[in-house]
């Protein structure tokens, strides 16, 4: 019998850095909360998911690009990736698509280094940088991946990869500053000691939820 587990999903790394808890109540308990902040996100990548390949000059566009990492049982779906010829050959350089505008965590900057992590694996080739774009500010911020970032991305997933393995959300700890910035607070309850999100799902619920990762 096959004991290879379910690939990671690069996109659930946003939520594992941000929060455990909050990553496992979407990937293990399998509950979400729709709200505004959510919706625009899934408007901004709809032009992003259509697959495609476009070349301008010595750049090589690839939209809606299938990655994987069998290092760190990663897969995933990049919004899109150039590839920017050199005298050595083409240097990926991933762009993930975010609504709103750069945030104080790193979660946005995880998430993009897991991809540049699953392209070095793929194509042999350096990813030094990719960019994050948001809609609200309309400009790209380029990201740099550091050892610091990639440490952070490799532990996040490594973190993650243990919680899918025993299949138990983590118990809440309560956080003021990250607490109320989550979309899934209304699930999640976390001022409330002992009791399970599943038990709060139908209270939260069309309830006006603030801002996580998108």
């Amino acid at each position: 019998m096959d004991q290879t587990p379910e690939p990671i999903a690069i996109s659930a790394l946003q939520h594992a850095v941000f929060c455990l808890r909050q990553a496992a109540l979407i990937h293990v308990e399998q509950l979400w909360a729709d709200n505004r902040f959510t919706a625009e996100g899934q408007v901004l990548h709809t032009a992003a998911d259509r697959p495609g390949v476009r070349t301008r000059g010595a750049v090589r566009h690839v939209r809606a690009m299938a990655l994987a990492c069998r290092r760190l049982n990663l897969a995933g779906v990049a919004d899109m990736v150039e590839f920017h010829a050199g005298p050595d050959g083409e240097t990926p350089f991933p762009v993930e698509y975010k609504r709103g505008k750069p945030k104080t965590h790193r979660a946005d900057e995880v998430q993009l280094c897991a991809q540049a992590l699953c392209l070095e694996e793929m194509t042999g080739r350096p990813t030094p940088e990719g960019a994050l774009f948001y809609g609200e500010t309309r400009r790209r911020v380029v990201v740099p991946f550091d050892a610091s970032l990639r440490e952070l991305t490799e532990s996040t997933a490594l973190a993650f990869g243990a919680v899918l393995a025993s299949g138990r959300t983590p118990p809440a700890q309560y956080k003021a500053s990250r607490c109320r910035a989550c979309s899934l607070i209304g699930l999640c309850r976390p001022t409330v000691a002992g009791k399970s999100a599943l038990a709060f799902r139908a209270a939260a619920v069309g309830g006006a939820l603030e801002q996580g990762p998108d």
